[in-house]
């Protein structure tokens, strides 16, 4: 029997990193994520989307980054036979503690669920003026609701979210567990890209 900590799920790689309470739009064509995607919608379960770490998404199965994040499916359509349109929504991070292939080259694993980051004190200023530039500009509903500017891990992985970055780079930023250091590290990056002060 399990610890209750771990639980398992599919892998989805991908060549993007998921954080929490994002929303990840996905076109599904391969049959072994149909399959899958059939099978959460039935047993209403979460995925896991973890960063490719080597290979590619189509075709044989790739090797994942060790933590990705859950994926709760929370729109679909099926425009065509053969074709899921999904969008899911980021939960809580993992970590892979064992993994399978299955002969269809679907990924599953039994994963470690990651806590909430450590509290983290005010959120840095740079960074709050930074984000509700862009929630501005860009409009709220492109972003979870309500806004929590207060909050030092959502302004973190919004920010994470839209950076003009490297995939290596926002899975670092996944990985952190204190949200203070988080954003210390992203404002790090904006002032040297010059989007920040």
């Amino acid at each position: 029997m399990q610890p209750e900590s771990l639980r398992d799920i599919f892998i989805f790689p991908l060549n993007t990193v998921l954080f929490p309470e994002g929303l990840l739009p996905l076109k599904v064509f391969e049959q072994r994520y149909i399959e899958m995607t059939k099978a959460c919608l039935r047993e209403e379960r979460p995925f896991g989307v973890c960063l490719i770490r080597e290979g590619r998404e189509v075709g044989t199965a790739a090797v994942p980054e060790p933590v990705g994040c859950l994926a709760t499916i929370v729109q679909w359509d099926m425009p065509r036979l053969g074709l899921f349109h999904l969008v899911a929504r980021g939960g809580e991070r993992f970590r892979i503690r064992e993994m399978r292939v299955a002969a269809n080259h679907l990924v599953s694993a039994s994963v470690e669920l990651i806590p909430p980051d450590a509290a983290a004190g005010e959120v840095e200023p740079a960074c709050r003026r930074l984000l509700e530039a862009v929630i501005e500009r860009a409009g709220a509903g492109r972003f979870p609701s309500p806004p929590r500017l207060d909050d030092a891990a959502w302004v973190g992985y919004r920010l994470a979210e839209i950076l003009p970055a490297e995939t290596a780079v926002k899975q670092e930023l996944l990985e952190l567990t204190d949200a203070g250091e988080r954003l210390a590290r992203l404002k790090h990056i904006l002032v040297a890209q010059g989007l920040a002060a």
